[in-house]
């Protein structure tokens, strides 16, 4: 038997195709300074590589996660035993072809899935954070990331993207550093919080915090989870992530197991054991305390702001193509928010493409079998593949 050495083994399409567990501590010589004026470091950030990057490290591909999110794009989630939450894009021959880019997905900080958050340990004082750890913010999110990818010797990436708040980001790593972008594509999105959105958040953050086991934020020190407020906080975000028709030709008024109605307070319905079931699973996988600390994060996310209240000045003379997308029935991040985007782009003669995709899927589109977003995202990295000039498969 051929013995392969490890950098032999690892050009194997069976190796390009599995994911990489890695995690690093950085940030040991200069810690991240955060935007509430802290600093916090060394950071751990835990991440997946996908694929392989090629000799002249140009066609690393960043993408950035959701809320709920996590840094396993595909395969089996390690928690959940679930396929990765972008599974339908990521792979050999997908949108996110692994048999061309390298794929790069890390956990946020302030997550709880490896990277330094709440849950974490404070090496001042050898128990978890809790609220002791300083507020974060999107752009302290892609500082950590930008840390991930200068460690990794990556000096340019190909692309950035992520759907929602991983949308957020895209477009914060696109303002923040644009000589490091050569494309990015924010799906679902938009460069502002509005107050419908910090409202909502606002419900899940109370109903958190009103739970007697959250114990002020210390419910790890007490062995306890706020299992009730968290379960309802992901309840009453979930709704938002979908359409009325979607929930509509989901359940409709039908009712769970049963051929009349009971008049109680069972879920009677099945759009309420649906729900309910989100809430339980939800708690088995993500911290309360990470919900606290990355919904404000999003509450706090204004990128025009940073620029003098003008949004095109975030983009001004950039080299970054765009190409921004958004669903017709999504009414969390709709149309118009991702249009303001367009017309800022616009506005500082930027390269942009936007695409408005028809689906009925609410905002949780850009999760599923869409096969126009397949087709716009393979279309926009094949165009920018060849301006970049990487080669094919």
């Amino acid at each position: 038997m051929t013995m392969q050495t490890p950098d032999q083994a690892a050009q194997t399409p069976a190796a390009r195709e599995a994911p990489r567990h890695r995690s690093v501590e950085l940030g040991h010589d200069e810690p991240l300074v955060l935007d509430c004026g802290l600093t916090l470091g060394p950071v751990t950030i835990a991440y997946e590589t996908y694929g392989r990057l090629n000799a002249d490290r140009s066609n690393a591909i960043l993408v950035c996660h959701a809320l709920t999110g996590d840094q396993y794009l595909t395969g089996r989630h390690p928690v959940t035993g679930k396929p990765g939450w972008w599974s339908l894009m990521v792979g050999p021959g997908l949108p996110f072809d692994t048999e061309r880019y390298f794929i790069i997905c890390s956990n946020v900080i302030g997550g709880c899935m490896g990277t330094t958050g709440p849950k974490s340990i404070n090496p001042a004082t050898g128990r978890p954070w809790g609220l002791s750890f300083p507020v974060i913010t999107i752009a302290d999110m892609v500082r950590a990331q930008k840390l991930l990818i200068d460690h990794l010797g990556i000096d340019k990436l190909f692309c950035v993207t992520g759907g929602s708040m991983g949308g957020m980001q895209a477009l914060q790593w696109a303002a923040s550093y644009p000589e490091r972008v050569f494309a990015a594509v924010p799906i679902a999105t938009a460069a502002r919080h509005t107050a419908q959105n910090i409202a909502f958040h606002e419900v899940g953050r109370q109903a958190i915090m009103a739970d007697p086991d959250w114990c002020g934020g210390n419910y790890m020190e007490h062995s306890k989870v706020p299992r009730r407020g968290l379960a309802v906080a992901r309840m009453t975000a979930h709704i938002t992530y979908l359409s009325e028709a979607a929930l509509h030709r989901k359940f409709g008024r039908r009712l769970q197991d049963r051929a009349r109605v009971g008049y109680g307070f069972e879920a009677e319905f099945q759009v309420e054991s649906y729900l309910r079931h989100q809430g339980s699973s939800f708690v088995e996988r993500f911290d309360a305390n990470s919900y606290l600390y990355i919904t404000r994060a999003m509450d706090y996310f204004d990128l025009a702001a940073e620029y003098g209240g003008t949004l095109a000045n975030a983009f001004k003379g950039t080299p970054v193509r765009f190409c921004i997308i958004s669903f017709t029935s999504d009414w969390l991040f709709p149309t118009s928010e991702n249009r303001d985007i367009v017309h800022a782009l616009n506005a500082a003669a930027a390269d942009v493409s936007f695409v408005e995709i028809e689906s009925e899927a609410g905002h949780d589109a850009f999760l599923l079998d869409e096969p126009e977003l397949r087709a716009t995202l393979g279309g926009f990295l094949n165009g920018c593949a060849e301006k970049r000039g990487l080669s094919t498969p």
